[in-house]
């Protein structure tokens, strides 16, 4: 009991509220809690701040049944919330009894609880809102000319009276936390709170195409959708073209429905905020779907970067629990394990099957110069891209655009015009290397025809090819491109054990400091894997016998040293998957450099190669491989019309 003894005797029993003061002990006597003060405290817990009130009072008009929704408030939430609704409306009990704590029509006994179709359930939220606020509720029912009033003032009811009203319900909520100024004190500044509010109802208004929605901000209009065009609303709140850049999603079986859409890495942020996923209609915040989402990207973001998500989960409802968290924001799933083998590999594929290069494109429309033509626009990356199409369609746009249709392309290997895409192969070094056979798909299948005459590939100062397409030009920054070569291909190596080294007819030793010689030995058995024949040569000292076959000749100690300095300053910075690190660091050492100058064979065996990968569009590390210009963005930007 020492550990609990305060001064001047005084001692602080862990069991119950006991205070022993100077010698003397008492037990504090156990009473009731007065309603109001129960109410406040289940307030403290249910209404956070004005975004909960708002959130509270929409899954309420949703889930009765509204087809069009207002959304009204005043100085952040603080001075006045009110949402409006044309749903089934209330009778005077009901409106009586929804203001009491747990009185709900949503559920009636604890086995409701496992097949909850509504959004509310508790019978909490009116309560606790319309106890730390000036409340009112107006609703009317179908078929009454009247409708009922009722003023509430910290929970407590002052005013009761029939109102002209169309069917429906307003709910008006002022001087939230007026009677508990402590809680009113630790809001954040109107630009947060309002912030707050904005990103609920814009989540609300994108799950629910359906319902007309209005928001009105101090006065002014922000929005009023009347139609249920989802385009519409994408493309308002982050640009217009944007709901056309998406990439849809879609799988449904006996288990788990996901529909949706999901975001082109060029149009990604570095923030989670334009992440939506709603299960069975109810917005979520899930850390393994956070997670999932963000690892079927993998290195097609780079560091902090968020990519956007609009998604809809439908599932048995007795396969998740929903209350598990007061603003009900959380979930547990029945197998969470489950639900994310289904969920990854959705989000993978969908995201691997998209031509994701980014577009070089000119701002907005050009100003008009005193002359009467248009003024140049100087050229930047566009927010939103063009709508995404599959590598496929992008490989044939560069088959047509660089060759002309004369005879067949020389170089291209045995059944490549019929099959395109597999994962790429060890080969025998850069200059050979080109896209094997696959499963292709009449998506991806290219009618390469016949092959030009003139190739129209260049090499831009020893750095980025120019290729023309068939609707404008493609720029390849060559480093990275053989880079993302490389690196599948050392993955590939690594998980399926194929043979890729080849001999060294005159062995190389190399002698490692400490630290090198740790990081050596934690690798040295995906080293092997990987392609690297090594024999122990003394102290610290191993022998090259035998190395992987895209590396260059004459570089083979070199490599072995920079590829163990590159895995030591990523396991440093970055949390790597080990092969995943090794595979990084040695794509990115191996890789033909910038200045380093390539002939025609060499570039289009680039190109095929780049375009025979999983993800052509980025490299390990994030960067962008390849940018593409039209012919039209080429003709905004010199003012044609």
């Amino acid at each position: 009991m020492a550990d609990f003894f305060g001064g001047n005797g005084e001692v602080f029993d862990k069991i119950g509220i006991q205070l022993i003061h100077s010698g003397e002990r008492r037990m504090a006597g156990i009473a009731r809690l007065p309603e109001s003060v129960a109410n406040k405290i289940s307030a403290g817990e249910v209404v956070q701040r004005p975004v909960s009130v708002v959130k509270e009072l929409l899954e309420n008009a949703i889930d009765a049944g509204a087809d069009r929704i207002s959304v009204i408030i005043s100085d952040a939430g603080k001075e006045l919330v009110r949402i409006v609704d044309d749903g089934c409306g209330m009778e005077r009990d009901d409106a009586l009894l929804s203001v009491e704590r747990f009185a709900t029509s949503k559920i009636r006994d604890v086995e409701d609880l496992e097949d909850l179709s509504t959004l509310g359930f508790r019978g909490e939220a009116l309560a606790s809102i319309s106890s730390v606020s000036h409340f009112e509720l107006r609703t009317a029912v179908e078929g009454r000319s009247l409708g009922l009033s009722f003023r509430y003032e910290g929970g407590v009811l002052v005013e009761e009276s029939e109102v002209q009203g169309e069917r429906g319900t307003s709910i008006s909520v002022r001087n939230l936390f007026y009677n508990v100024p402590a809680r009113r004190k630790f809001l954040k500044s109107n630009a947060t709170e309002y912030g707050h509010i904005y990103e609920l109802v814009r989540s609300l208004v994108l799950a629910c195409p359906d319902i007309s929605w209005q928001m009105v901000n101090d006065g002014e209009e922000l929005f009023n959708f009347r139609t249920s065009d989802l385009n519409e609303r994408l493309d308002f709140f982050y640009g217009s073209g944007f709901a056309e850049s998406l990439v849809p999603v879609t799988e449904e079986n006996d288990f788990l429905s996901i529909r949706g859409f999901i975001g082109r890495p060029a149009l990604q942020k570095r923030r989670r905020l334009d992440q939506y996923f709603f299960i069975n209609r109810r917005l979520v915040q899930n850390r393994m779907l956070t997670q999932a989402l963000q690892q079927a990207y993998g290195e097609l973001l780079v560091e902090r970067q968020a990519p956007f998500a609009l998604l809809f989960l439908e599932m048995d409802p007795s396969r998740i629990d929903v209350n598990v968290h007061p603003a009900k924001l959380e979930v547990r799933f029945e197998d969470e394990r489950n639900v994310r083998n289904m969920f990854y590999p959705v989000i993978k594929r969908a995201v691997r099957s998209y031509d994701f290069s980014p577009d070089l494109a000119p701002g907005d429309s050009p100003p008009v110069a005193p002359t009467g033509y248009p003024s140049p626009r100087p050229i930047a990356f566009q927010d939103v891209a063009e709508p995404a199409v599959t590598k496929g369609e992008l490989y044939r746009n560069y088959r047509e655009g660089a060759f002309s249709a004369s005879r067949p392309p020389a170089n291209l290997p045995a059944g490549f015009q019929e099959q395109l895409f597999s994962p790429p192969q060890p080969s025998a070094g850069f200059e050979g290397t080109a896209p094997l056979a696959g499963s292709g798909g009449n998506e991806d299948e290219v009618p390469l025809g016949d092959a030009a005459a003139e190739v129209k590939i260049w090499q831009l100062h020893n750095k980025y090819l120019i290729c023309q397409i068939k609707t404008g030009l493609m720029i390849i920054d060559q480093h990275v491109a053989h880079e993302r070569v490389l690196y599948e291909r050392a993955v590939d190596v690594m998980e399926t054990s194929v043979p890729n080294s080849q001999q060294l007819l005159f062995p190389q030793k190399v002698e490692f400091r400490p630290w090198d010689w740790e990081i050596f030995e934690e690798i040295r058995d995906d080293l092997y894997r990987l392609g690297f024949n090594l024999s122990l040569f003394g102290n610290r000292t191993v022998m090259i016998e035998g190395v992987p076959q895209d590396v260059r000749p004459g570089s083979e100690v070199t490599i072995l040293q920079d590829m163990i300095a590159e895995y030591s300053e990523n396991a440093s910075k970055l949390k790597l998957e080990k092969r995943d690190n090794l595979a990084k660091s040695y794509s990115c050492r191996n890789a033909i450099m910038t200045g380093q100058k390539l002939s025609l064979q060499e570039m289009r065996s680039l190109i095929d190669s780049l375009f025979a990968t999983r993800d052509p569009y980025c490299c390990p590390h994030g960067r962008p491989v390849i940018i593409k210009m039209t012919l039209g963005q080429l003709d905004h930007m010199f003012g044609r019309k």
